[in-house]
């Protein structure tokens, strides 16, 4: 059960950055749309902003890949996951440090904030308890696997 919702949290991190995504192909007045949609003021095209949108887009969907990747993958993955969870509390700490500081209203800045503090929180509290399972199975260097235990796998035993 604790692995099935470490991957929830997973899941859930992998949907918070992977909403960006979209961003890289919007077109500028479209982009725009849904900045102000988000409760951006007016924003005059720049070559530089649309450049940094992208960039921003863009990267945020490979750390949302990143948290894809574990949450379909945990043994394979497993060693990134407290990682993860530390990367999305540290996310959400800065969210909400500088959305208070800037004094932002609660849309979409409660939201953020408890999506990454709520995955990340969760991602560390599955992890602790799920260590053991998700340490069952490690690759040798030839990276077939093989278990923790030095018994053989079902397919070596095959």
């Amino acid at each position: 059960m604790q692995l099935r919702l470490l991957r929830v949290f997973l899941g859930l991190g992998a949907a918070t950055w992977g909403a960006a995504i979209p961003g890289v192909f919007l077109s500028w007045a479209d982009a725009v749309v849904a900045m102000e949609g988000l409760g951006a003021g007016t924003v005059e095209y720049d070559k530089m902003l649309d450049y940094w949108l992208r960039m921003a887009a863009g990267a945020f969907g490979l750390i949302g890949c990143l948290y894809l990747l574990p949450a379909i993958r945990p043994r394979k993955f497993g060693e990134i996951i407290p990682w993860l969870g530390l990367l999305a509390l540290a996310e959400g700490l800065v969210l909400m440090v500088h959305g208070l500081r800037l004094g932002l209203p609660p849309w979409p800045f409660y939201g953020d904030v408890a999506a990454c503090l709520l995955s990340g929180g969760g991602i560390l509290a599955c992890w602790s308890r799920t260590r053991a399972e998700l340490g069952r199975e490690v690759v040798d260097h030839t990276g077939r696997p093989d278990r923790a235990d030095g018994a053989a796998t079902c397919r070596e035993s095959l």
